[in-house]
């Protein structure tokens, strides 16, 4: 072995290209960083939304070059593999040449094409088949719009990439994916492993168009001399097969074994657990969950997700005026005056209950014309207790999901693990574990998309013997907040009453949706 072995983890996200680079105990050591640009370039369609593939290739390899270059020694680099969001690809020619740019999962153009999978081949097949739920911004859904709107691009192309895919033949030329990208097409079977020949047959989609898929943790390639110019990585270094961004982040957190639940939150809560065989029924559909393949091989994941922490954001723009002036005096941030306001307010934010569905109801109840709502509104209401009945809220929401997966799923949960930003908000934190119960654990991981695909680059190359042994060299324990026994009780009642709000207020959230929202 060298005196040092390095790996580095690519993380294509909505906001940024990430780069880093960790030795095998995950430290990190270097890092790079460039934005990821959204185009609008259509004047007659100014809400069209794509991603250039000069862009994120370009801003990709910046990012890269950044972080190589603060190394000594980049041959000490051992291998490299991507991950970032899902659904978003390119058509690209025999060349490799681009066709047509990413079209964004922000660009509403195929709404369209969902109305007419949802009536020729339905949520409930497509559940059965691949475990999806429907999104407007699925895969399938933008191959569909092109071959309406731009068929002789798509007669002209010879893969599809997604959006990893295209980075990885950049790097290496190879053009392939994992299994966890074909999950997020509405295209592959998940019992099998494989592209689906009857959604195929049903949808019209040529399965020319898409590429092999492998486990996550394959050897792909290695990098090319041009790559090289670009990068900064050595030719010859091993590209290894990644996997979806969220995925990725469960493997440096422990979510990749049955009994722990993950809770992934930003502007959206996504509430993962490991199940050891594909769980497509009628059921589960129905929640909103999604089951696909994992990136740790031999299990799969089934997760829910429901916009989170956007509606904190929303009440921080709209209202956070006296926030953003004792910030501007006294020094920190609004989000720290937010945020003691809603430590300070009592438990039960004096009967004020906050339905989180203010952009629709997405898992446990999906509902497109669900509104969000504060109920229990009294003259005694103070401002931190509209911020408290918020988190509280999105904590009953957690908590809502989890028994869904527990009755649907049949699982237990031992180890509930929390990552992404809101889980560096600590009143939030200790407020989930007292609504849910029992301890939530934040690990002390920075990064941990990226670290999740620089592990898979080490169990590729053979620097790890397994998922198992990556996670026992990179975990660091961080804050467990232990619930209070007593206000875990109060949550538990008061969990019953928000039960109520969603059912109650449906007709009427249905009739001011169909009013003055369409």
């Amino acid at each position: 072995m060298r005196a040092v072995d390095y790996l580095m983890g690519v993380d294509l996200g909505s906001t940024s290209l990430k780069a880093i680079v960790c030795d095998l105990d995950g430290n990190v050591v270097a890092s790079g960083t460039r934005p990821t640009e959204r185009f609008n370039p259509y004047p007659d369609h100014p809400e069209w939304t794509v991603w250039q593939p000069e862009q994120i290739w370009g801003g990709t390899a910046a990012a890269i070059r950044d972080a190589v270059g603060q190394l000594a020694d980049p041959h000490a680099i051992r291998g490299v593999a991507v991950t970032g969001m899902g659904m978003d690809g390119v058509p690209v020619d025999e060349d490799g040449g681009w066709l047509y740019p990413f079209i964004s999962w922000h660009d509403p153009r195929t709404a369209p094409q969902l109305e007419w999978w949802q009536e020729h081949i339905g949520a409930e097949r497509t559940f059965a088949t691949g475990g999806n739920t429907l999104w407007r911004f699925s895969t399938a859904l933008r191959l569909l719009w092109m071959a309406e709107h731009e068929p002789d691009i798509l007669a002209r192309a010879d893969k599809w990439l997604l959006i990893e895919d295209f980075v990885n033949y950049m790097l290496c030329g190879q053009r392939a994916t994992d299994y966890t990208m074909a999950s997020c097409t509405l295209l592959f079977d998940q019992r099998r492993l494989d592209w689906s020949d009857e959604i195929l047959s049903l949808s019209g989609i040529d399965r020319r168009l898409l590429c092999d898929a492998y486990p996550s943790g394959t050897v792909l390639g290695e990098v090319l001399p041009a790559a090289a110019e670009a990068t900064g990585l050595p030719v010859g270094t091993p590209v290894i097969l990644g996997g979806h961004d969220y995925l990725c982040g469960a493997l440096p957190a422990g979510a990749f074994k049955p009994g722990v639940v993950l809770d992934v939150t930003g502007t959206w809560e996504i509430v993962l657990t490991t199940i050891p065989e594909p769980v497509l029924t009628a059921e589960v559909q129905r929640t909103g969950m999604t089951v696909e393949a994992h990136v740790a091989r031999g299990v799969y994941a089934a997760w829910g997700g429901a916009v989170a922490a956007d509606m904190l954001e929303w009440y921080r723009r709209e209202y956070g005026l006296v926030a953003r002036q004792q910030a501007e005096v006294h020094g920190g941030t609004d989000w720290d005056y937010l945020m003691a306001e809603a430590a300070a307010a009592p438990p039960g934010a004096r009967g004020v209950m906050f339905l989180p569905h203010m952009s629709a109801a997405g898992c446990p109840v999906v509902d497109a014309c669900s509104l969000g709502a504060f109920v229990g509104l009294s003259n005694f209401v103070t401002r931190g207790d509209i911020q408290r009945a918020i988190i509280e809220g999105l904590d009953y929401q957690f908590l809502d999901i989890v028994r869904v997966m527990e009755r649907g799923l049949a699982i237990r949960p031992d180890r509930f693990v929390a990552v992404g930003g809101a889980a560096r908000n600590q009143f939030w934190m200790q407020n989930k574990a007292d609504v849910v119960g029992r301890p939530i654990e934040v690990p002390a991981v920075e990064d941990a998309s990226p670290l999740g695909a620089a592990m898979l680059a080490g169990i590729g190359v053979g620097l790890y013997r397994d998922e198992q042994d990556a996670y026992e060299h990179v975990y660091r324990p961080g804050i467990a907040y232990q619930p209070d026994d007593r206000l875990s009780a109060r949550y538990a009642e008061w969990f019953e009453v928000y039960r109520e709000l969603y059912p109650t207020l449906k007709p009427v959230s249905h009739q001011l949706f169909r009013r003055f929202l369409t």
